[in-house]
């Protein structure tokens, strides 16, 4: 399937979520539509991933949380390497640790690498801890076998990558892959992408393992024009001049205060926004916590950072 001649990104996503929906390609939940699609035949396109060098060498892998990368979460875990999550839509933080009970079965195992397994055998990691991410596994609706990626369209997935470029958890050197159907291996025009899209370097599907070769860089850190105005008391109330030049704000440089403070942070399944970030394409609105104007979302951010507003 390739898209059609002159598309947007949104456009390649509707009509990969529409693909899969009317031949029945995916699993529980449906419709795919704005989702990450949990398709048929993950759990086989995951049996690639321990094969590749990149996982055999790798110490620490992180791995998106969304249902279609569950195998993938339990080869690390029974490959008894060190398994990172990030939090689903940031909303408590960056990284969950996954800790397996000691002398952990295979069943136990894949308990784990569920979402529920996830919230019951993890432990936060900060933007102060200096983690090293050998590898990195990351969700996509639409990529194609140059690299080129397309996610659901709320920017979670170049946020998460920019934050560990930021906590030094990343280089441009560390591997990047993705796990999808092959219905979902199309040609992407390079047009679309914008510094702050990742790329990615091996596609795994159910028939195939394609090694992209691909040499444009990874986003160097997060692109604070394309940000969303930070208006909260940790930040202060940046200039326009900041995001003109693509700045961050001299009171708020790092990663770890962008994401505190960004007043439209990550939402809750199923909540209707109310405003909008077009930068890093976080959307929702502001949900106020004790009536003084910090999102709930915040508190839990901060608790686990060790700092509050």
């Amino acid at each position: 399937m390739e898209p059609r001649a002159g598309v947007s990104k949104q456009d390649i996503r509707e009509q990969i979520w529409d693909y899969m929906e009317a031949r029945n390609l995916a699993d529980f939940p449906r419709p795919v539509h704005h989702r990450i699609p949990n398709f048929k035949g993950a759990s086989r396109a995951a049996e690639h991933f321990p094969r590749l060098q990149a996982f055999k060498m790798a110490r620490t892998i992180k791995v998106n949380p969304d249902a279609p990368q569950k195998n993938a979460r339990f080869l690390v875990l029974n490959s008894k390497k060190t398994l990172l999550v990030p939090t689903p839509r940031l909303r408590t933080g960056l990284f969950n640790k996954i800790t397996p009970p000691p002398g952990a079965t295979k069943d136990v195992l894949r308990k784990c690498a569920t979402s529920q397994g996830v919230k019951n055998y993890s432990t936060p990691v900060g933007l102060d801890s200096r983690v090293l991410v050998d590898l990195v596994v990351v969700g996509s609706v639409a990529v194609s076998e140059k690299g080129w990626r397309i996610g659901k369209g709320e920017g979670y997935a170049d946020l998460e990558y920019a934050m560990m470029v930021s906590m030094g958890a990343v280089s441009q050197g560390t591997p990047v892959v993705t796990i999808v159907h092959d219905c979902q291996v199309v040609d992407i025009p390079e047009t679309l992408l914008e510094d702050h899209d990742l790329t990615v370097d091996y596609i795994l599907t159910p028939t195939r393992v394609i090694t992209t070769g691909c040499e444009r860089p990874k986003p160097t850190g997060i692109v604070w024009s394309k940000a969303c105005h930070i208006h909260t008391p940790c930040l202060g109330r940046p200039s326009p001049n900041h995001w003109a030049a693509g700045e961050a704000p001299s009171s708020s440089p790092s990663a770890q205060e962008a994401v505190v403070g960004c007043p439209l942070g990550p939402q809750e399944d199923g909540e209707k926004p109310s405003g909008s970030c077009s930068g890093h394409g976080l959307s929702g609105g502001r949900r106020v916590a004790g009536g003084d104007g910090w999102p709930a979302w915040t508190e839990a951010s901060t608790s686990i950072w060790g700092r509050g507003p």
